[in-house]
């Protein structure tokens, strides 16, 4: 465990002073990070980007509009971000959900324990771990850990993390070895996804230049994992 503290210390500070604050997550109010968390599911951001912009032009990017917009139109609205047909009704089923719960309020979800808040959102139709921590981190401000793909990329390659670890144990390991914070998850998070994109490529890794290039294994190189 100190070993993995000691390198997760050291790839955050590397990644941070390499490419700097990253304002992540996009999003006016929490309920619009919300929607995007869901609607970022396989899905590049600029796409996702396009179908909030389209709610808004409709007036559509509410709790009570949003609920309220016919399913079909929802689906036509967020077209752009791929699986809409799927993901509106995820998108209802997550209005629902804040209607029933929080009496439509972001702001109510955001004093709830984060623990049974969790439990409740994967409850929910079309909500994951990996979107329910983003809706906890980025919409709610819990001091909660995303894992994403590039987030296991780099923690397998870099022998953090076994290959087959589960979300679950990704998690774990990041938030049991550095301080609750939800400033600094945002931003790790953030910085996984840019040195992920960036250099951390599925195949083909740029490891020269990289920031965590001098934390590579003596023996160097990178899996193709």
């Amino acid at each position: 465990m100190a070993r993995t503290k000691d390198w997760l210390a050291e790839a955050y500070r590397r990644l941070d002073d390499a490419y700097g604050d990253q304002h992540w997550w996009p999003g006016e109010t929490p309920f619009e990070v919300a929607v995007g968390a869901i609607l970022t599911q396989n899905a590049a951001w600029v796409n996702v980007a396009q179908a909030i912009a389209a709610l808004k032009e409709a007036d559509a990017l509410s709790p009570a509009t949003l609920a309220a917009v016919p399913l079909g139109r929802l689906a036509r609205l967020i077209r752009s971000s791929g699986y809409y047909n799927q993901k509106a009704r995820k998108l209802k089923a997550f209005v629902a959900f804040l209607r029933e719960e929080f009496d439509g309020r972001m702001e109510a979800m955001a004093e709830a324990e984060p623990g049974g808040l969790r439990e409740k959102l994967l409850a929910v139709h079309g909500i994951g771990p990996e979107t329910a921590d983003s809706i906890l981190l980025y919409g709610c401000g819990f001091p909660v850990f995303v894992v994403d793909a590039y987030t296991r990329r780099v923690l397998v390659r870099h022998g953090v993390a076994d290959e087959d670890a589960g979300y679950d144990e990704l998690k774990e390991l990041v938030e049991t070895g550095m301080t609750p914070d939800a400033a600094t998850y945002n931003q790790f998070h953030a910085l996984f996804v840019r040195v992920g994109k960036d250099r951390c490529r599925p195949r083909e890794p740029r490891c020269a230049g990289c920031p965590l290039e001098p934390m590579l294994a003596p023996e160097g190189g990178v899996s193709s994992r």
